[in-house]
């Protein structure tokens, strides 16, 4: 029996309960391959999703729906090389990246 991430969308309801991304810029350290990006990423306005692994990156790419490539960046960096300015984002989003 294959194991779904998440059945219930506890994930999502969570992510919702706690920001609201309705219009905002926004930062996603450790993206990954896109999994929490695609949750959130229809209400945001703008997205830079960042992960250090470039396998990571190009199923993100890959996966991304047409209808959200205009609003998502996705970047293969480590913050620590990300040379855009905090202030351009009104929210960052951290998960599963310690």
């Amino acid at each position: 029996m294959p194991v779904l991430p998440d059945p219930e969308d506890t994930e999502t309801k969570a992510l919702h309960d706690y920001a609201d991304f309705t219009g905002k810029r926004v930062l996603e350290i450790g993206c990954g391959d896109g999994r929490l990006t695609w949750r959130y990423a229809d209400r945001a306005a703008h997205i830079v999703a960042i992960d250090p692994k470039v396998e990571d990156i190009e199923i993100a790419l890959e996966d991304c729906p047409d209808k959200l490539r205009h609003k998502i960046e996705f970047c293969a960096i480590r913050l620590e090389d990300l040379e855009i300015p905090a202030e351009k984002f009104d929210l960052a989003l951290l998960s599963w990246s310690l």
